[in-house]
């Protein structure tokens, strides 16, 4: 199969999760008498190479030293969350919320404010263990693959309405090729040969094929058009 069809840049957002890193909740007095919690962490980690899995298979990522730099000095908006969601607990644009790059990774630095629930609900989470990973939501702008296409360099990102994260779990690696969207998944089939696009689908085919028992099912009868449709992109 030819794998030079994963040297398309995505243009979807893209979450990369990864073990709490040098993570730590503590309090300190906000000056008027009360106190403000802070939030210290890693949502990326930088020239280690993980594993990831797309429509074509297994290959190896890295996300490069310097890939935040520029989108951290132009200012990136980005807000602190939980599960990529819900109410922003801290945000760059008000400076509740610091980013760096240093020789680990992302850090992640957020002031939060212990009077919010949410806030609460996080804090009690964090101390039982219940939520034990970072994660960040970002765009990539510039990637490079190696000659054999199984491993692929992200080299800059953009973070702006993107967003760091503490997760409960991750977005798995191992889904990523999910993120695409339907447009950019047939473009991507196109440039395949016939071939290579029976390989894929021979594969999805076995994948939801029902069982024995369910081989009647409309489904499966449907299944020698739909091969045909595939075969035809």
């Amino acid at each position: 199969m030819d794998l030079s069809a994963r040297a398309v840049r995505p243009t979807t957002v893209q979450h990369r999760s990864t073990p709490f890193r040098g993570v730590e909740l503590r309090a300190k007095p906000n000056g008027t008498g009360g106190e403000t919690l802070t939030f210290t962490g890693y949502a990326s980690v930088t020239e280690q190479g993980y594993e990831m899995e797309d429509w074509l298979g297994p290959f190896t990522e890295v996300v490069r030293a310097g890939a935040f730099t520029k989108t951290l000095s132009e200012g990136a908006d980005v807000p602190f969350l939980v599960n990529h969601g819900g109410l922003t607990l801290a945000r760059t644009k008000s400076g509740t919320l610091r980013l760096a790059e240093d020789d680990t990774g992302l850090h992640t630095e957020a002031d939060l404010d212990p009077a919010s629930p949410h806030v609460a609900a996080l804090r009690s989470a964090m101390e039982r263990g219940d939520v034990d990973e970072m994660s960040f939501g970002f765009w990539v702008v510039r990637q490079q693959w190696s000659p054999d296409y199984d491993q692929r360099d992200i080299l800059e990102v953009s973070l702006n309405k993107g967003d760091v994260s503490v997760v409960n779990y991750g977005a798995n690696p191992h889904t990523a090729g999910a993120q695409l969207n339907a447009r950019e998944l047939g473009g991507q089939l196109q440039r395949l040969s016939a071939d290579e696009r029976r390989q894929v689908f021979e594969r999805l085919a076995a994948e939801f094929t029902p069982a024995p028992a369910e081989q009647a099912s409309p489904v499966l009868l449907g299944l020698d058009q739909a091969r045909a449709r595939f075969l035809a992109l």
